[in-house]
Formats: C-alpha cells, sequence, structure tokens
C-alpha cells in the first residue's frame, strides 16, 4: 500500500513564512539594488542597527542579514566592532563595487544616491 499522502493546508503566504516584508507598490519583488546594498544604506543609517531590524527593512530573514554582514566583512566593505553589547559597523566608503559594470563606482556613490 503506497504511504499516505497528507493534504497540503493552507499556510501563512510566503512573504509571513520567510520574514519578509514586501512594500504595497512592490507586485514584481525585484529592485535595483542588491540585498547587499540594502545592508550597507541601513548601517549607513544607524551604525549600530540590529539585525532583525536590518531584516525588516531589506525584507528579508535574520539568518541573510548575518550571511550578508559576513560577506562584507570578508570583502573589506564592513568592519565590525563589539561597543558593550551591540556591535557598531563601519564602511569602507572609498572601496569599490565588485561588477565589472559598477566598479567605477564606490560605495559612497551608492550612499549618495539613497540619501537623495
Amino acid at each position: 500500500m503506497p504511504p499516505s499522502k497528507t493534504k497540503h493546508r493552507a499556510s501563512p503566504s510566503s512573504d509571513q513564512a520567510t520574514g519578509r516584508r514586501r512594500r504595497e507598490t512592490d507586485s514584481s519583488g525585484w529592485t535595483f539594488l542588491s540585498n547587499h546594498s540594502h545592508v550597507i544604506i541601513c548601517l549607513a543609517r544607524d551604525a549600530e542597527m540590529r539585525v532583525r531590524d536590518i531584516a525588516l527593512a531589506v525584507g528579508i530573514t535574520a539568518r541573510a542579514v548575518i550571511r550578508i554582514i559576513v560577506e562584507l566583512e570578508e570583502g573589506g566593505y564592513l568592519r565590525k566592532e563589539r561597543v558593550g553589547r551591540r556591535n557598531h559597523y563601519s564602511i569602507a566608503t572609498a572601496k569599490h563595487r565588485r561588477h565589472l559594470l559598477e566598479a567605477h563606482h564606490s560605495i559612497k556613490a551608492i550612499l549618495a544616491l539613497a540619501r537623495k
């Protein structure tokens, strides 16, 4: 006898299940900047922003934010310093972007766009 198939119950929307928050005006799910850029922009606005707050702002999971922060640290884009119970992040604004099409722009250029 084949194993019984369980009925698929209705689950919370995929956005709720993954911790993602989608803007009301964003129906397609894509953006012009990467999540790495979004994390850097958040940390430029608040150098002591908590991982879960970054996750909510960017619309990704806290685990994804941690992975991105580690990648940015390994790439020399971020430096993390423990201050009391919080982390303080410093951004290497003079460092250039990684993609060949964007390599002539520094991180400072992304942050300038985000401020406008």
